[in-house]
């Protein structure tokens, strides 16, 4: 039908050029984003689930670091301990010679300064070691439970106490070497001089001792080391997931603005040629 007021072929044209701009700016926008995604309107659900799998991966990233600086606490107190190990082992080596008949009253006296030096020195690496400026032995972190939280939920936490072996070590060096409680003290032992053989024994019980909490710090750096590699696994395939929600496809969004393009020429040049229609209908009234 030709009519003046009504130009069904422009207004056609008019909605199909509406549309394919709508369309060549969508993919304007996530080519030059890169994401497929880039307001609510695009994909409301995809938009959900992304921003859920972004939030979990921005937690497990955190996470890790929080299992690496936890692992590094442990390796610090381990370290220690390693060291307390050593100057035990030399205690009890010089028990072991003073016990001996060879050793005479002034041999005893001079292994017993450096035992009583040792001692001196078992209390201030059990009291005096810190981990990030805080105690960390005896009275620090290691005297009562720790948390370490080991993933993006609340739920993901690992508990670990080695509080009863650290009272049980502190107790069998106490009882080793008189100078770990009172270091300050001028009055040499009397640990070698007095009963080496004692010496021996006790000294045994408290290397036994370190021996447990550090077995117990070693079972739980190795259990962050598995926690760190599973949230990595884990880390990346939920990126992986997050990408094929919100990520463009370049190939498919290349060709689909192509596509618009070309249509909003060939729209364009339609809408023109609607417009033409009423000089027909002018023509019919000459």
């Amino acid at each position: 039908m030709l009519s003046l007021h009504t130009n069904n072929a422009s207004l056609s044209a008019q909605n199909a050029l509406s549309r394919t701009q709508d369309s060549l700016s969508t993919s304007m926008t996530r080519l030059s984003t890169g994401y497929r995604i880039n307001s609510s309107m695009d994909d409301a659900a995809g938009l959900q689930i992304a921003t859920r799998l972004k939030a979990q991966t921005s937690g497990m990233a955190v996470a890790m670091t929080n299992t690496q600086n936890s692992k590094s606490l442990l390796q610090t107190a381990d370290g220690a301990f390693d060291e307390v190990t050593n100057m035990l082992v030399r205690m009890k080596d010089l028990a072991t010679q003073a016990a001996d008949a060879s050793s005479s009253a002034d041999d005893k006296t001079a292994m017993q300064s450096e035992f009583d030096a040792l001692g001196k020195e078992l209390n201030n690496v059990l009291n005096n070691t810190k981990f990030g400026g805080s105690s960390l032995l005896v009275g620090g972190k290691l005297a009562s439970s720790m948390t370490f939280q080991i993933g993006a939920s609340a739920s993901e936490q690992m508990t670990f106490d080695a509080s009863t072996q650290l009272t049980a070590l502190t107790t069998a060096v106490g009882s080793a070497t008189a100078k770990y409680a009172a270091p300050t003290g001028t009055t040499a032992g009397t640990e070698l001089t007095a009963a080496a053989s004692t010496a021996i024994t006790n000294l045994t019980t408290a290397i036994d001792k370190v021996s447990a909490v550090r077995s117990s710090i070693g079972a739980a750096a190795n259990r962050l080391d598995h926690v760190n590699a599973n949230l990595g696994n884990i880390s990346t395939n939920t990126k992986a997931a997050t990408g094929r929600i919100m990520d463009v496809d370049f190939a498919t969004e290349s060709a689909n603005m192509t596509s618009n393009q070309m249509l909003l020429q060939a729209g364009t040049a339609m809408l023109k040629q609607s417009n033409s229609m009423s000089s027909m209908v002018m023509s019919l009234l000459q």
